[in-house]
């Protein structure tokens, strides 16, 4: 019969803590969130002058 080792003390992973996750969660990097922003103004600038440009060549057509 072969011997079976003792139970070892549980060990507790912080990782598994749900206030340590959700405070995790809700914080914001300011240095990551700035480049998302910067990055969709000329996304929406370029969109909306394809639009404009759309309208002007619509209307001149008509």
């Amino acid at each position: 019969m072969a011997k079976v080792p003792p139970m070892s003390e549980p060990h507790i992973d912080p990782a598994g803590n749900t206030q340590q996750f959700k405070a995790f969660a809700q914080r914001q990097e300011p240095e990551a969130a700035a480049p998302e922003r910067s990055r969709m103004i000329p996304i929406i600038a370029v969109v909306a002058a394809v639009i404009v440009v759309a309208v002007v060549v619509f209307l001149l057509v008509r």
